[in-house]
Order: C-alpha cells, then sequence, then structure tokens
C-alpha cells in the first residue's frame, strides 16, 4: 500500500499504513495553520482489497458541521467522479475503499488542477471576442489572469466574475468553465443576447497559489482574499489588489462571486441586503435575478442559505459587498454544495463536476434576464 498527495492541490498526510483497516492519515493546515479540510491523494494498493482510510484529525477542521452526510470523491481515470461510504463519528472522517484498480484518487471535491486552469485560458483565447490580460504575479510567482469577452464597447454593461477566492472550492471553477464554454457557443442565442448588450471580465482563478498548495482557504502566506476587498495589500493580498484596480478603471455593472459552501447541501445566493444605500432599485433587481435563475435551473433554491445582513450591517471587506457598496451594481455570493444537492441528490455523483458546469450555463440566462436593468 502507498499514499502520496505529491501533486497539483494535493493534501495528506501519512501518519501509519500498518493496517489497510486501519489507515490513519491527517489533512494538513492551509498556511498559518487556521484553515483546513481540502484534502486530495492517490491511494495504491491490491485490486479487491477493501481499505478503511480514517482521517484522524477531522474533528479539528475547519467546518466540522461539513462532515455531516458527506461522501468523498474519488476517480480511477482523472475524469469521472463518484462518490465512496464515508462516516464521519468519533472525530474521525472514515472513507470506505474496495480497490477495483491499482491507484484511485480521493478528494474533498473534484480538483480543478492548475494545469486544467491553463488549458482552459488557451482554449478560449482562440475566440475571436477573447484576450486575456496579465494583472500581475501572485506571491508564489504565479499568473494572475483576467479573461475578456465582448468587444469593449463603453455603453455596454460590464460584468465581472470571480472564482475561487477559497482555492479548496474547485466547483466555482468548473461554473467558470461551463459558463465561458456557452458564452462563446456561436449557436447560443443567450450567448449573443448577452454580448449585444455586455462586456465580460472573468477571473477563473482567484488563489492560484492556494489552488496548487492544496490549501482550503487562503493563499500562500495564509490570507483569506475574501476579507481583503477593503484593503487590499501586494504583501498579503496581490490577487485582490490586481482586481480591485482593473474594476476601478472598468466600472461594474453586475458581479458574481462564485464559491462553495462545506455544509449547507444546497445551491442558494447571497446578497447584498445589508450594504449602506442599498435602494428599492436594488432590491428588485436582486429578486429580479433570483426569479430568473430559480427559473433556468432546478438546482437553485432560496429558501436556504445565509441570514441576511440588517441595512448598513454588510461586512465590507467581504468581495460581493465591497463592490455592490463601490459601484452601486447588482452583486452576488453564488455558493454551491460539497456534498450532494439535497434538492436533487443523485446517490452515485452528488453535487458534481458537471452540474457546475450547467449552473455555469443557467447563470448566463439569469444574467440575460436582468442585463438591460444594470445600467
Amino acid at each position: 500500500m502507498r499514499i502520496t498527495a505529491n501533486f497539483d492541490s494535493g493534501n495528506i498526510e501519512v501518519i501509519n499504513l500498518d493496517n489497510k483497516d486501519d489507515v490513519q492519515l491527517a489533512i494538513r493546515p492551509d498556511e498559518g495553520g487556521e484553515f483546513f479540510q481540502w484534502f486530495n491523494f492517490k491511494l495504491e494498493g491490491v485490486v479487491g482489497n477493501q481499505y478503511t482510510l480514517n482521517i484522524v484529525n477531522a474533528d479539528k477542521a475547519s467546518y466540522t458541521k461539513g462532515w455531516e452526510d458527506y461522501q468523498a470523491v474519488a476517480t480511477y481515470d482523472r475524469q469521472n467522479w463518484f462518490r465512496l461510504p464515508t462516516q464521519y463519528k468519533d472525530g474521525k472522517l472514515s472513507i470506505e475503499v474496495d480497490l477495483d484498480c491499482d491507484a484511485i484518487q480521493i478528494a474533498y471535491f473534484a480538483p480543478y488542477s492548475y494545469e486544467r486552469h491553463q488549458d482552459l485560458l488557451a482554449a478560449v483565447q482562440v475566440h475571436p471576442q477573447v484576450s486575456l490580460e496579465h494583472l500581475g504575479l501572485t506571491l508564489d510567482g504565479r499568473d494572475m489572469t483576467l479573461v475578456k469577452i465582448g468587444d469593449g464597447d463603453e455603453d455596454k454593461a460590464n460584468i465581472w466574475i470571480t472564482a475561487r477566492q477559497h482555492p479548496g472550492e474547485t466547483m466555482a471553477e468548473w461554473l467558470v468553465e461551463g459558463l465561458m464554454n456557452n458564452l462563446l457557443d456561436s449557436d447560443c442565442p443567450t450567448a449573443k443576447a448577452l454580448l449585444d448588450k455586455a462586456n465580460f471580465y472573468i477571473v477563473p482563478n482567484m488563489n492560484p497559489d492556494g489552488s496548487a498548495r492544496g490549501h482550503l482557504r487562503t493563499n500562500a502566506v495564509g490570507t483569506n482574499l475574501n476579507r481583503e476587498w477593503k484593503t487590499p495589500s501586494l504583501e498579503k493580498s496581490p490577487e485582490v489588489l490586481y482586481v480591485v484596480n482593473k474594476m476601478k478603471e472598468t466600472g461594474v455593472d453586475l458581479f458574481y462571486d462564485v464559491h462553495g459552501d462545506e455544509g449547507l447541501p444546497y445551491v442558494f445566493l447571497a446578497g447584498c441586503e445589508g450594504v449602506p444605500a442599498f435602494t428599492e432599485k436594488d432590491a428588485a433587481r436582486q429578486q429580479a435575478f433570483v426569479d430568473a435563475l430559480l427559473m433556468a435551473s432546478p438546482d437553485f433554491q432560496d429558501d436556504f442559505g445565509y441570514d441576511k445582513d440588517e441595512p448598513g450591517q454588510a461586512n465590507l471587506t467581504v468581495a460581493s459587498n465591497w463592490v455592490a457598496h463601490t459601484f452601486g451594481c447588482l452583486s452576488n455570493t453564488l455558493e454551491m454544495p460539497f456534498k450532494d444537492n439535497a434538492n436533487m441528490p443523485d446517490l452515485m455523483a452528488g453535487w458534481s463536476p458537471e452540474r457546475c458546469i450547467y449552473l455555469g450555463e443557467a447563470s448566463l440566462i439569469a444574467m440575460n434576464a436582468v442585463v438591460d436593468k444594470l445600467k
């Protein structure tokens, strides 16, 4: 038996491999030690054997409610992901593996690798309406890349989309992949209608360093980027600083910040009702967007989610609140589950990359429904 996490976004520490019925593992914390929950590793063993993998520090993870009704994901071919029997009990997360091939990859959610990220950028840049802009370098020296889609007409609405501020929330980049591919489909009427009225500015991965390091929530120096938008800095949060500076150049009429939630088994939006000067017009646009997304995707719902902030009490260090406050625009955080979607469960795959991709396409339908209300 062998276990390794020595690859892009890998995260696990091996404690004891002596007993295949009690393989003892631990998740390595993010830089700074405040957060951990993401794991991603490969198990090599004997075909036909059953293994019990116990993550022994699960009770110290950032969001222990995230383990309730959770099933780990796995793949043999690195393309098709399925769920494994998983139980959280007595402080341990136990994963059962019946090994069908020599090696299996097991993760918290289907990873979105840095190589796939590079492939995505390369694939979309060949489209005539796409250009890539280098915004700057991360603290580990990786590129921060902005995908610009549209003709730059100043009379059009400017739609900004960011994903993976929290690098372990890989479902966010899966969604962006689906959204961009749909937006660039010359046969898609929704895409055509949107590009007639809007320019898109998309950052598919806001946190390349944390992604490569196998972090759940922070960048290379342990900064939670989604608490940096009010005062970003080159020392702690250059990723946010680059995006903020570019937003000030272009303006923002709609902002869509894509995330995943460890605990809640639903797809939902967190709006900006608590920002100062939130108006009746803002409320009407928000409701129109929610209603359109409800129509566009049965995976989306509006019954379960975060509590709305009281008027004037929004945390302006959070991306969607800061953008709404600064630009007076329609602004939302979209959350997807690490678990299954309780409204539409899939016992084999749970919430999956494929469903993220479809939700990205549905997001464009909702954006098209409100694009005339943005200016």
